[in-house]
């Protein structure tokens, strides 16, 4: 095994709760076998179970990566093909939404692992599926979903940035304050945001309208993007709602993860795609018993990345979050285990305009002390295994299965 792999699960073993003690030099570690004389016995059983780990995680991190990869860099050509088109259609009505439509077709090449995507195409595999264009083509409306909901999103959060450039609403707030700075440009760019979010919304409902699958198939999937929507819906609103209180508890926020996160990103996606084969209703519940707790570690590692990450990692501001006062398990944890310094402080960051460095740091050093970096690390690990025993259980195909089981790791092992 190579030491670039040893590498890669020092660091991913270093992130986990217990593991902080790992060597992060473990090839020098592995290379001195003057370290491991006296020890003999110990040092094979560690070799053992260190190539044991290299292994599962090049297969489940690593090729993963490199599926996602291949597989964005073809839906990305599907995605660009529809928008265009979409340009084109809406130029003949009207120059200036088309010219907006140009916006949004840069703002969503400009980033985004394309993982729902890919859900919805193995969804679609692992039922055995086997019209593999066809899929690819009807696998981009998932993903001008996702922008629609992600424009109405920046919205909410007043986030300026994603992937690195304008948000929709921001750029045309900026448009807006040069055409006429006295008056009401941020209502302007928000408004134009809205209406462009639902047009880009339709048009990912009508690549599955026209999809060429069986029209029962395209009718039961259509039923269930309606049903992705309204949910990410109800779980938007309990998350602004509980922003606006300032407070929640585990309870409310990881049912919050599975109405606003799960249903659109991971369980929506394997649904669309299995019905599109015509999946059985038992087969959509199993998928959802892997989908719920893997979607929830991903958005238990989202918040965590929003904290402890970086810019150009996550692609907007570390302090966010924060600045939005974002009620997470983080969030909630940390309360919870906090003396009363630490909850005044907690009390005084969280949701304050234009959080500072030394803001950030405090809160991130608060978030340590207490314990609930651990405590979420941790529940993102038992939730992955969860869907993992789930989906192993699970009669589909070999291909869609490995990828699969590599989501489920790779959820937890993106980079702080």
């Amino acid at each position: 095994t190579s030491k670039q792999h040893y590498l890669l699960i020092s660091r991913y073993l270093s992130i986990l709760p217990n593991y902080s003690h790992f060597p992060q030099n473990l090839p020098q570690f592995y290379g001195n076998t003057s370290l491991f004389e006296p020890v003999g016995l110990l040092r094979g059983i560690l070799c053992y179970k260190i190539n044991t780990l290299c292994l599962t995680f090049n297969t489940s991190f690593v090729d993963v990566q490199e599926t996602l990869s291949d597989f964005r860099k073809k839906i990305n050509i599907e995605i660009e093909s529809h928008l265009d088109k979409a340009i084109k259609e809406t130029g003949r009505k009207d120059a200036l939404t088309a010219d907006t439509l140009k916006y949004v077709k840069k703002f969503t090449l400009s980033g985004g692992k394309r993982l729902r995507a890919a859900l919805m195409y193995y969804g679609y595999l692992a039922v055995g599926g086997r019209e593999r264009k066809k899929m690819l083509q009807a696998a981009v409306s998932v993903e001008l979903i996702h922008v629609f909901l992600l424009i109405h999103d920046d919205i909410i959060d007043n986030d300026k940035k994603r992937h690195g450039v304008d948000t929709v609403s921001f750029k045309y707030q900026k448009l807006g304050k040069k055409i006429s700075p006295q008056s009401d440009y941020e209502h302007f760019g928000n408004s134009m945001a809205i209406i462009i979010g639902d047009i880009v919304g339709a048009i990912g409902s009508q690549i599955i309208f026209d999809s060429k699958f069986d029209t029962k198939f395209v009718f039961k999937a259509l039923t269930k993007l309606q049903e992705i929507i309204s949910m990410t819906g109800i779980g938007q609103s309990k998350d602004i709602y509980m922003e606006y209180m300032g407070k929640a508890t585990e309870r409310e926020i990881l049912k919050m993860y599975e109405y606003k996160t799960a249903k659109y990103t991971i369980e929506g996606p394997l649904h669309l795609g299995a019905s599109l084969n015509g999946a059985s209703d038992k087969v959509l519940e199993n998928f959802s018993e892997y989908a719920i707790p893997i979607v929830t570690a991903f958005q238990i590692q989202d918040d965590i990345l929003g904290i402890f990450g970086s810019e150009k990692k996550i692609g907007k501001s570390v302090g966010s979050d924060i600045e939005e006062g974002k009620q997470t398990i983080l969030v909630v944890k940390a309360r919870e285990k906090s003396n009363s310094k630490q909850r005044k402080q907690i009390d005084e960051i969280l949701g304050k305009k234009n959080v500072t460095a030394k803001d950030i740091e405090k809160f991130q050093e608060i978030i340590k002390e207490t314990g609930s970096l651990d405590y979420a690390a941790d529940l993102a690990r038992k939730l992955i295994n969860r869907g993992k025993k789930n989906i192993k259980k699970m009669n589909i195909d070999k291909e869609a299965k490995t990828f699969l089981i590599g989501i489920a790791d790779y959820m937890v092992q993106r980079e702080l």
